[in-house]
């Protein structure tokens, strides 16, 4: 009698174990198809991430913090490698006059270029972090004048493509509520041409990489331009961002999680992208209200903190089970 009642018992785990199974089994499956997918991470964030706009540091360059924004100085070319900042669209709107005080930057240590190592060179002192992005404050506005934010450019670059591109980012700061821009010159492809007593190398090309991690939809766009009028419109420019590091060896947006990085910096979707230009006009402004979900933020990144694990646990997952591929194919993953 005792015998029968502990088979029945051990059928009876046995049971309700399969069905423990079976209903985890649904659980897997429902929740790899209402998470994210793999293209769909591309379009959620975790927050804020300090510092996001700076790619790695450069082995021996210096590092500078200027009134909103940051750059990587290549005392070899004379100008920087890179300068990084976040855009909002607040400070798109700004109203301080620009003011034109080109001097050489005292914080570099080995000394900056200077105004007159573009004097007569027939190069137009180029800005990187441009003067029209920083009107929401003096002090930042005079900091973008420093000369360890120029570079030789073609006065038809400068004043053409180039400016256009720079309002064209202004305008994706508006629509996004905020973007984290870098920016600078290819100092990969030399030798070059050099200007003043300084020897300040013109770069044969420019690049701009811009993410807009808003929770709403994530994304990142580059652009490579030569040095010379633009031929094109600003859409025709645009690359992976993975394609500027490979032109520049710098390391962008190093600080997302890798999954996510590896995502936005291998594709390009340019729908996702307005190339208008910013018109600096009332009704060509929305909100940050408009552009950013109202959903509280704290359960919004609890979601998205669980969706990038429970991403990284189904993928590795379905590789393990060798079926990956098949995942994909059916929207698993």
């Amino acid at each position: 009698m005792a015998r029968a009642r502990k088979k029945k018992t051990k059928k009876h785990t046995l049971a309700k174990l399969l069905t423990l199974l079976i209903l985890l089994a649904i659980t897997f499956v429902v929740l790899c198809i209402i998470t994210p997918t793999e293209q769909e991470m591309m379009g959620k964030s975790v927050g804020a991430i300090p510092g996001l706009e700076l790619p790695k540091a450069v082995e021996g360059e210096q590092v500078v913090m200027h009134t909103g924004y940051t750059l990587s100085y290549n005392e070899e070319c004379e100008q920087p490698s890179w300068v990084a900042y976040e855009l909002t669209a607040e400070e798109v709107a700004g109203s301080v006059e620009r003011g034109d005080n080109f001097r050489a930057d005292k914080s570099i240590w080995t000394g900056s270029a200077t105004p007159q190592d573009y004097s007569g060179s027939g190069y137009d002192r180029g800005h990187l972090a441009p003067a029209a992005d920083f009107k929401w404050s003096e002090e930042a506005m005079d900091d973008t004048f420093l000369m360890s934010n120029m570079s030789p450019q073609v006065g038809q670059f400068n004043r053409g493509i180039w400016a256009d591109l720079e309002s064209v980012v202004r305008q994706m700061a508006v629509e996004n509520g905020n973007v984290y821009i870098t920016t600078g010159p290819v100092l990969t492809d030399g030798p070059y041409e050099t200007i003043g007593k300084n020897r300040v190398a013109v770069p044969k090309y420019y690049y701009k990489v811009i993410l807009d991690y808003n929770d709403n939809d994530i994304k990142a766009i580059g652009f490579i331009l030569p040095n010379e009028k633009g031929a094109h419109s600003i859409d025709y420019y645009a690359v992976t961002v993975d394609e500027v590091e490979e032109l520049t060896g710098l390391d962008f947006f190093y600080s997302l999680p890798d999954d996510v990085e590896d995502l936005l910096e291998s594709s390009l979707d340019k729908g996702k992208w307005s190339f208008k230009k910013y018109s600096g006009s009332a009704n060509n402004n929305k909100s940050l209200e408009d552009s950013k979900y109202t959903e509280n933020s704290d359960v919004k990144s609890l979601r998205t903190v669980f969706n990038l694990v429970f991403y990284s646990f189904k993928k590795e997952l379905f590789k393990e089970l060798n079926i990956y591929d098949k995942a994909r194919e059916f929207g698993l993953i």
